[in-house]
């Protein structure tokens, strides 16, 4: 195993990077004057700000190990979340985003409400909190105590999370959305840069294409696998990578805040977009190192890596030189920070906006405002606190994804149900919400039971599951309550009046700022990347 030693030089990267983004943060705390501009930028963010944001949030540290991990262990079908949010990306902005942004909310348990009523915007509003801290936080936080650990052993993993989380939070109270997305911007491109660093080096470590394929099976190799394929069955991308892709990308709180704050739909269009374009590259980039680091690495020799947590900080410290080593582990606490100030600031989004001000609804704007720092505060305390528990599951990777099948079905059936069915009533969406995640707790139940092998099918499975169980509630509980009023639908439901009247308005725009033809591009780029390794 090679020395996981920090120089003088590699340690000073780090500590003035973090130094600048928290005074980054600080600095945007000066022009928070209301909620508006604490939790959604004073809506003026543009599209390169947006796109950079949300790859950065997306891309954290717990993917930089994870998607590393598993090509190391399992093969690059672990991309196949990748490229389905390009596709999902261009389903959002067709579809959802004019939505979100003609009515001008803050969260989405807010349009749930606009849709429907107040039932669902609790129970969503509650649901997400607990899974942006359990989830996305606390897994952000473990991936970053992992690399620490790796460097000083003795250091116990909760000193470090706390560490991480303080330093993170500090910036996200202070400044809010804004202060999230412009540090955002600076860690996308370390993240990239950083990635692209170590993907090289290893393939030059490799020598060529052709030595990979003569080591790696072919399975491994490609992105579309057998249907009984224990980990990613092709039937599995149309079931459950597509729902929680959809769910992470067009539900979730903490990704879709920095699109509600966009200057315009077209800079939210344009941000999402770019987006999934960035997504294309992460292939060569973040997926591929870990199938090099079966050549570099085998697991015979270096048992250690039998945890595939530990590849990616194994190639950073083999592979790179003092300095540039030093810009990975920047890139690295970069990932750390753009995933857990994200988090933070989506949860405590949700709190002021969902609870404070509708049950206070005399609450000033400051309040409303401290409301959101003192929510931030408390939830990267229990975050940090529930972050070591991570630790009992085989990868992070799996963590991630097992915890969102049950959690995010319930919700990707009662948007598209309430976006496109206008006779979807109040009391079906939270029939089809409460009763999916019920339903959804009681599988959990049954798959830790090991002695129950009818229950112990694929996880993936679980997610198509859920979502009919949800949609048959929401159908059935609608049919039998009273239709909602014609009134209210107007602008909470799609129609294809709505797409003849856009393809008017778009006949005039150049092609190059028309969001149909990025998307026809993005979208083609996608089946070619998935065609040369299907």
């Amino acid at each position: 195993m090679p020395s996981f030693e920090l120089t003088t030089l590699d340690l000073s990267m780090v500590v003035l990077y973090v130094l600048f983004i928290v005074g980054l943060g600080f600095y945007f705390a000066r022009k928070t004057q209301d909620e508006t501009d604490y939790f959604l930028a004073g809506r003026s963010l543009t599209w390169w700000l947006i796109g950079f944001s949300l790859l950065a949030s997306n891309l954290s540290s717990s993917s930089l190990l994870g998607m590393a991990g598993e090509a190391y262990s399992r093969g690059i079908a672990v991309y196949n979340y990748e490229w389905m949010a390009a596709l999902i990306l261009i389903v959002f902005v067709l579809f959802f985003l004019p939505f979100y942004l003609k009515n001008r909310i803050f969260t989405m348990p807010e349009f749930l409400e606009r849709r429907f009523d107040a039932r669902s915007r609790y129970w969503f509003s509650g649901i997400t909190i607990l899974g942006n801290i359990i989830i996305d936080t606390a897994a952000a936080l473990y991936a970053g105590a992992v690399v620490v650990g790796i460097l000083y052993p003795d250091v116990p993993m909760w000193q470090t999370i706390a560490v991480l989380a303080v330093l993170a939070g500090l910036y996200t109270i202070a400044g809010g959305l804004a202060a999230v997305v412009y540090t955002d911007a600076v860690q996308a491109v370390l993240l990239l840069l950083g990635s692209v660093l170590i993907s090289w080096t290893a393939f030059q470590q490799v020598g060529s294409w052709e030595a990979v394929q003569a080591a790696v099976p072919p399975e491994d190799l490609s992105l579309i696998l057998p249907a009984d394929h224990p980990v990613l069955p092709w039937t599995g991308l149309i079931t459950g990578v597509f729902l929680l892709g959809f769910y992470f990308w067009t539900n979730n709180q903490f990704m879709v805040q920095r699109v509600l704050g966009a200057k315009d739909l077209d800079h939210g269009r344009w941000g999402a977009l770019f987006a999934g374009a960035l997504k294309l590259p992460i292939l060569f980039i973040m997926v591929m190192p870990g199938t090099f680091a079966r050549l570099l690495y085998p697991v015979e020799q270096y048992p250690a890596l039998a945890n595939p947590d530990y590849v990616f900080p194994t190639m950073m410290f083999d592979l790179l030189p003092v300095g540039l080593r030093g810009l990975v582990i920047t890139a690295l606490i970069a990932a750390i920070m753009s995933s857990v100030d994200s988090t933070l600031n989506a949860a405590s989004t949700l709190v002021t906006m969902d609870f404070m001000k509708k049950l206070r609804p005399q609450a000033d704007r400051k309040t409303l405002v401290w409301t959101g720092r003192v929510t931030t505060f408390v939830f990267m305390v229990f975050a940090a606190a529930w972050a070591p528990q991570i630790v009992k599951f085989p990868t992070i990777w799996q963590y991630l994804q097992e915890v969102l099948s049950y959690i995010a079905p319930p919700v990707v059936a009662c948007f598209v149900v309430g976006i496109f069915w206008k006779r979807a009533t109040g009391t079906g969406a939270f029939a089809g919400l409460a009763g999916g995640h019920l339903v959804g707790l009681g599988l959990f139940y049954l798959r830790s039971i090991q002695d129950l092998p009818a229950f112990q099918f694929q996880f993936l499975y679980i997610s198509v599951v859920l979502f009919v169980v949800s949609v048959i509630l929401i159908v059935a509980v609608s049919l039998i309550t009273p239709a909602p009023d014609p009134a209210r639908l107007e602008a909470v439901t799609w129609s294809p009046r709505l797409f003849r009247q856009e393809t008017e308005a778009l006949r005039g725009v150049p092609w190059y700022k028309n969001y149909r033809i990025q998307a026809l591009a993005l979208a083609a780029a996608t089946f070619v990347f998935v065609y040369l390794f299907r």
